[in-house]
């Protein structure tokens, strides 16, 4: 499984306006509602904050894997949300996040979310460039291309 074959122009969300946790979570969530992939955005949002208060997925070094399994789910939804100018996240390293993989899976199928969310993080761990070439990406394909290059590279 790759994640440059899960990600598509819909789930990656270029520039993250937002000030706040609550915000940034909303704001993705409205962009894949907007791109008609989800259809009820307001239990995704109550999924994820639910998720966020067990402890947060801010990873440190401007990363953040928010993540929830939804009933109604049928294929891996992954966001890719860049922020530029970062958002409060309560990261361990105290940073604000940049990049966001936002996950929705199917609570059919569990396992499936612990693959896709080890496959990013062992994406982010073996590839020291990712961060730094995905904040300079213009557009959805050059995101999408970045990424598939960097599992190409380091992912076997």
């Amino acid at each position: 499984m790759r994640l440059s074959n899960i990600i598509n122009d819909k789930t990656i969300l270029l520039d993250i306006k937002a000030k706040s946790k609550a915000e940034a979570l909303r704001e993705m969530v409205n962009y894949l509602k907007k791109n008609k992939l989800i259809s009820r955005p307001e239990e995704v949002i109550d999924k994820l904050e639910q998720r966020e208060s067990l402890g947060t997925t801010a990873l440190g070094e401007g990363l953040a894997l928010p993540h929830c399994k939804v009933k109604w789910v049928n294929n891996p939804i992954v966001l890719v949300g860049l922020a530029r100018q970062g958002v409060p996240f309560d990261a361990p390293d105290g940073c604000p996040v940049n990049i966001f993989f936002l996950l929705i899976t199917s609570l059919e199928d569990p396992s499936l979310n612990l693959q896709i969310l080890a496959l990013i993080a062992q994406l982010i761990k073996k590839s020291p460039e990712l961060k730094e070439k995905l904040l300079q990406a213009k557009s959805p394909a050059e995101v999408r291309e970045i990424i598939k290059r960097q599992e190409e590279q380091y992912i076997e």
